[in-house]
């Protein structure tokens, strides 16, 4: 894939592009510690007829990472995404979102309805319903940037890579999961609280009562073994009207990581 960075609304954005010139366009998020990179071998197993482009989101990759955690707010992002996408002439596309990334694909599908024409969310959630919630993930959230801020880069990782939600990574191959940390190892200290800060769970708006507002397709992916997210995605199915729920068997929160040839084969499938 062809790494490029762009300049929009003051900071340098990467992203990759493959099969510039063909007409169907699928756009991929990231979640949080991640880069363009974990779309990769997704992007290998889709055919020549799709433009896939990958986006570092703020704070990661090849991305800026500002030192303002407002910038980092979801709103921020949104103009971002729009800012970069209108100067790449990308106004009709699948958007493919992982966790943090599955956030902010909806967020911008709700906030630019008329760009997206199919959505597929993995393992992402509309935000939390109610405040005491809200106000719960986003001390969780501060805290955990401070201890990314205090012990640095490298103990984050380290405590990152072995939290229940990723257990199930532990089956993976030595090589794939020395790839991961590789990724995650690539992001900076700064970038990474401050996504926490800024676009964290707990400090992004809730859309639960938006959901209705979907009217192209959406598709619903998670793992067997992530029950948290099963349950989210069964919830926000009810909201949704044009959405199916798929579950992806023997895989955990990142399907696309554990079960890269199924995960293409569903999004594929989306634009038919």
């Amino acid at each position: 894939m062809e790494q490029l960075i762009k300049s929009v609304r003051g900071v340098k954005i990467g992203y990759s592009i493959m099969n510039k010139e063909a007409s169907e366009t699928m756009v991929f998020l990231h979640g949080f510690t991640g880069s363009t990179k974990t779309w990769e071998p997704i992007i290998e197993c889709l055919p020549s007829t799709v433009r896939c482009i990958a986006v570092d989101l703020l704070g990661h990759g090849k991305t800026d990472a500002p030192q303002e955690t407002r910038r980092y707010e979801m709103k921020e992002q949104l103009l971002d995404l729009q800012a970069l996408f209108i100067s790449l002439q990308v106004t009709d596309f699948t958007l493919v979102g992982y966790s943090m990334g599955g956030r902010i694909a909806l967020a911008y599908t709700l906030t630019y309805p008329k760009h997206v024409k199919s959505l597929v969310l993995e393992s992402a959630s509309p935000g939390l319903q109610l405040v005491t919630e809200q106000q719960a993930r986003l001390k969780a959230d501060e805290l955990l940037a401070i201890k990314i801020e205090g012990e640095g880069l490298l103990a984050f990782i380290d405590f990152w890579q072995d939290i229940p939600l990723f257990q199930s990574q532990k089956k993976l191959s030595d090589l794939k999961r020395q790839a991961i940390r590789q990724e995650r190892l690539q992001q900076s200290s700064l970038g990474l609280a401050s996504s926490l800060k800024g676009m964290g769970t707990g400090s992004q708006p809730s859309y639960w009562t938006q959901l209705n507002e979907l009217k192209i397709p959406v598709t619903l992916i998670t793992g067997e073994l992530d029950e948290k997210f099963q349950l989210i995605a069964q919830q926000m199915k009810n909201r949704i009207e044009n959405s199916q729920h798929l579950e992806v068997l023997a895989v955990g929160h990142a399907i696309h990581v554990e079960n890269p040839v199924q995960f293409a084969t569903i999004i594929m499938e989306q634009m038919k």
